[in-house]
C-alpha cells in the first residue's frame, strides 16, 4: 500500500480541506522497514535524486562506542523501546531502543532503517 506524506485533510476547526492539486509521485514515502535482530541483511535502496540508501533488514552485531574507542558487540536482545512496546516482542531496531550486548546494556543512536548501520553506546546502569 502506497505511504502519502501530503499533509493532513482536516482544518484546525475540524473542517475539510479542499486539495490545491493532485498528488504527485515525490509525495510517495517508503513503508517502515522493521530492523529486527538476526542474521545480517542489508538491502540497497533507490532513492530521489539518482542516489541509494541502506537498510538494515537484519543485525547481529552493533558498532559500540566505549570511552572514545569503537568495536564490535553481538546483540543478544532487546530491553525496551521507547518508539512503541510491542517492538521488544518482536526484536525490532530503531533509534533509542535499549539492547543487550555482550558488553552490556546499549542505547541505539543510529536510523537502522535509514542508514544501514546499527551504532550503539553503553548506558550506565
Amino acid at each position: 500500500m502506497a505511504v502519502r506524506h501530503n499533509g493532513s485533510l482536516t482544518k484546525k476547526s475540524g473542517g475539510s480541506t479542499r486539495p490545491y492539486r493532485k498528488s504527485r509521485k515525490y509525495d510517495l514515502g517508503t513503508e517502515f522497514t522493521s530492523p529486527e535482530v538476526g542474521e545480517e541483511k542489508v538491502v540497497t535502496r533507490e532513492t530521489r535524486g539518482n542516489t541509494s540508501k541502506n537498510t538494515v533488514k537484519r543485525a547481529e552485531e552493533v558498532n559500540l562506542s566505549v570511552d572514545g574507542e569503537v568495536k564490535k558487540a553481538e546483540i543478544e536482545s532487546v530491553l525496551e523501546n521507547p518508539a512503541n512496546a510491542n517492538y521488544v516482542r518482536r526484536s525490532l531496531l530503531t533509534k533509542g531502543t535499549v539492547i543487550q550486548t555482550s558488553e552490556g546494556k546499549a542505547r541505539v543512536t543510529s536510523r537502522p532503517g535509514q542508514e544501514g548501520v546499527v551504532n550503539a553506546v553503553l548506558v550506565e546502569e
